[in-house]
């Protein structure tokens, strides 16, 4: 802990917004520029750093808690979020350090157009005396504390609480993989220097965030081009550039990691679009079979009917190569059956893997695989489709392909989203061939969306 003992003259949030607004009354808004000469502010107390609010955090298991000193003491850090894109909204998010940091928090304020004032790279002090702390959706956070929540800092006690240095910093983004997110990157400013959104995503002319059924921060699934690992993008539907379609080719995002809405799943979150360079070809791989494909000649067909478990299948494998016993199941609602499987309330790592029986396509042509997926409660993606024509007899020593054409839904996060057909992949360059569903996740702190998989047909042209 670092005891520093200060003069205070910052300038408060009321009194700087209320002197911008008097003497800019054009578009043309910008932060006063300060002397050449002028020294970082003083401040009269004891500054420790933001890892210690975090300790406080998780000392009292996430739980709000009103803080108290004997002196004056301050936490401080640097700006790493910005409301000017409409993409956050009454919050600042800091981070400890402008390079390589270790620790970040949200600071929740009724304060809008935080921009002009708190600028991107600002560093800022704030007086911790009063205010609580604790975890909201599973994001360190300063407010006021309403019983169990983290109410935002009203403007006359922000205009005391969070002070405002002359110091800029220029902010470089963390790099990291989307295979290695966790929660102590919770707010930091991460760059992703590899990813792309999906070739589905793209070919059905997805905006960031003004489909039909998007409601306050959408979520789109990006890809990590190095890992294939994935996370989901959020963008308020209030954002300037909500209506903007997703770009088409892959390269280098930069923005902050958050969890999502009741601490569902990991969310990344962008400033401004400017914070989006995709200026590189995209990273999809060949196609798994070029040439024509389609025929209605049924070749195979899983419908998961009559059955009460999946053993009754004949060659069917289920496998969880994590060590734990989550498999996937049998299921059935409204007389139809499905395979089905979540790792909600599972305490545990899995890789569980749903493989078919060897399918011999040497009598037929033109093949295409179908299937219908429905994805419920979904804190984020954790199914992958895959196929091979050379099994092992062991799911993990086999050469596997994913299958490009499915598109696995995107489900609520409460409920429900119903079985839809998820693509057509061609698949008529193949002979004898197995199907693998794997599901990768983790309870409570990864993926535990459910799925449902039905009417697996091969369609083609019997010879």
């Amino acid at each position: 802990m670092k005891n520093r003992k200060m003069k205070y003259f910052g300038t408060s949030i009321v009194a700087i917004i209320s002197m911008l607004f008097i003497s800019c009354v054009d578009d043309d808004f910008s932060i006063p520029t300060p002397p050449d000469n002028q020294e970082p502010i003083e401040i009269d107390g004891m500054v420790i750093p933001i890892s210690s609010v975090l300790g406080e955090i998780a000392q009292n298991d996430g739980e709000v808690q009103t803080l108290s000193f004997t002196e004056d003491t301050y936490t401080e850090g640097y700006v790493v979020s910005s409301d000017e894109g409409g993409n956050f909204f009454k919050e600042l998010w800091i981070q400890d350090k402008p390079e390589n940091p270790t620790a970040a928090i949200k600071i929740s304020l009724d304060v809008s157009d935080l921009f002009g004032t708190f600028n991107f790279g600002r560093k800022v002090y704030v007086k911790l005396d009063g205010l609580s702390v604790g975890l909201d959706s599973g994001n360190p956070a300063i407010g006021i504390a309403n019983g169990d929540r983290i109410n935002r800092i009203p403007t006359g006690l922000a205009e005391q609480a969070v002070i405002r240095d002359f110091v800029v910093e220029e902010i470089v983004a963390k790099e990291i993989d989307m295979a290695n997110l966790n929660r102590d990157l919770i707010g930091q400013f991460v760059k992703f220097p590899n990813a792309q959104f999906p070739a589905a995503s793209i070919e059905s002319g997805l905006s960031f965030a003004s489909e039909p059924g998007d409601s306050f921060d959408a979520e789109r699934t990006m890809q990590d081009c190095s890992s294939n690992a994935t996370v989901q993008m959020g963008t308020s539907t209030f954002s300037d550039f909500k209506g903007l379609l997703l770009p088409e080719n892959a390269g280098e995002i930069e923005g902050v990691l958050l969890r999502a809405f009741a601490d569902a799943n990991y969310l990344f979150k962008i400033n401004t679009v400017e914070d989006i360079n995709f200026d590189q070809e995209r990273c999809d791989p060949e196609p798994l079979c070029e040439g024509p494909s389609g025929g209605n000649d049924l070749i195979f067909e899983e419908d998961f009917e009559g059955i009460s478990n999946l053993g009754q299948l004949n060659g069917w494998i289920t496998t969880n190569t994590s060590g734990g016993n989550l498999t996937w199941v049998s299921g059935n609602f409204n007389d139809n059956g499905y395979a089905q499987v979540s790792g909600f309330n599972s305490s545990q790592a899995y890789d569980a893997w749903l493989v078919t029986p060897e399918i011999d396509m040497s009598g037929s042509s033109l093949e295409e695989f179908k299937l219908d997926i429905e994805a419920a409660f979904d804190n984020g993606p954790g199914l992958s489709i895959l196929i091979t024509d050379n099994f092992s007899g062991d799911v993990t020593t086999t050469e596997w392909q994913e299958l490009e054409g499915i598109e696995i839904p995107q489900g609520p996060s409460s409920g429900f989203g119903g079985f839809s057909p998820a693509g057509v992949e061609n698949i008529s360059c193949l002979e004898n061939i197995r199907f693998a569903f794997r599901y990768q996740g983790s309870d409570p702190d990864g993926v535990t969306t459910r799925y449902h998989l039905d009417n697996i047909r091969i369609e083609g042209v019997l010879d």
